[in-house]
């Protein structure tokens, strides 16, 4: 017995051994990196030109890129992801499910057209932005596919379109994420009770209890103090780079959700059929219930992407457009071209909050099943 455990050891000793040095290289030049940007954007940093003295000044930058009237640019670019993260993955998920259940159909050539649906996959965004930049060319590209008719060309702006909908005012922020928040805990509140976890049910309940006194004392609107409206909205510019991202990768989607439906036992289908259900009652309460795990999945790789998304906008609009501007092209624009560096760390940390946000709960969610299985 004692035997097997000094083999054990010494294999676990070994085993660590093994991975000491990949730990050692992503603890500096990962997490080692993430502290150092961390700690300038606590500073007045301005860059290697000014110096190395960083003088600790708080939060500051961070109440200047959301309060302060020069940094309104920072508050469009969030607001852009938002809306770009929505479109971005409900296009790519509808697109994906439609191309893998008409793919489900046992068509001829199946395989030329799974290729061609994922053609776009293997591209870079650089590829694909270059060419979507021709193709939503004003005095080109798709706006002069009516002249082949002999009609007029169509008068679309696309990329250079300044119009702006669905606004609301940055100011009343806090109040929406807290109705958010609300709907939320009470999305948990109601699950949780039905799968018998009344002590989490309780949690959320009261949870969402705190946030509706909090929301109806009015302390939500005093979060952002400005000294003037400021509308933010959805910039009708992003449709064309929406385009381009979800022709991009609803291919990848669709390779998901073909491998999800073949995954569906045959004899499911069959059963369904002789109880005389047909061909979409069979996709709506068999196959799409099964295709969830997929799509969480999907949601959280497709979000990852959306929220840093870079070298696209910067190839399809350039850097100083400020209509579509997202925070990776901003905070480039502020470290590297102004010399803000201290600005530009804090909005590098707060996409990485942001990203946190979203993948942080996916992995725990991910651990504890496995462990629990």
């Amino acid at each position: 017995m004692n035997i097997k455990k000094i083999a054990l050891k010494r294999d676990q000793m070994i085993a660590f051994l093994m991975i000491l040095p990949s730990l050692i290289l992503i603890g500096l030049f990962v997490y080692g990196f993430i502290f150092q940007t961390a700690w300038s954007s606590f500073t007045d940093w301005e860059g290697v030109a000014a110096g190395i003295e960083k003088n600790f000044i708080g939060f500051e930058n961070y109440k200047n890129l959301f309060t302060k009237l020069l940094d309104i640019r920072f508050r469009q670019s969030l607001v852009n992801t938002l809306f770009f993260t929505v479109f971005f993955i409900a296009g790519c998920l509808s697109l994906g499910l439609l191309f893998a259940i008409l793919l489900d159909q046992n068509i001829r050539f199946e395989g030329v057209f799974r290729l061609i649906f994922l053609y776009p996959m293997s591209l870079s965004f650089i590829v694909s932005g270059t060419v979507w930049r021709w193709l939503l060319n004003p005095k080109g590209g798709i706006n002069l596919l009516p002249t082949l008719f002999g009609l007029d060309p169509l008068e679309i702006k696309w990329l250079t379109d300044r119009t702006q909908i669905w606004q609301f005012d940055w100011i009343a922020l806090p109040k929406y994420l807290g109705y958010l928040l609300l709907a939320l805990m009470i999305f948990l509140a109601i699950r949780n009770f039905r799968a018998g976890k009344k002590w989490g049910s309780a949690i959320m309940a009261l949870i969402g209890i705190a946030t509706l006194i909090w929301l109806l004392s009015g302390k939500a609107d005093q979060i952002l103090i400005l000294d003037y409206p400021e509308p933010h909205g959805f910039n009708l510019a992003l449709i064309g780079i929406v385009l381009a991202a979800v022709w991009q990768m609803s291919g990848y989607m669709m390779a998901m959700y073909i491998a999800g439906i073949r995954g569906v036992p045959d004899e499911l289908r069959e059963a369904a059929r002789v109880d005389g259900a047909s061909e979409i009652k069979i996709y709506r309460d068999i196959i799409l219930p099964m295709l969830r795990p997929i799509t969480l999945s999907a949601m959280i790789v497709l979000g990852h992407i959306s929220l840093k998304i870079f070298d696209l906008i910067f190839v399809m609009v350039g850097p100083d457009n400020a209509t579509t501007d997202v925070p990776g092209v901003l905070m480039f624009l502020t470290a590297f071209r102004g010399n803000q560096f201290a600005k530009g760390a804090a909005i590098a940390m707060v996409m990485l909050l942001i990203v946190a946000f979203v993948i942080v709960p996916y992995l725990v969610n991910t651990l504890r099943t496995e462990h629990e299985l």
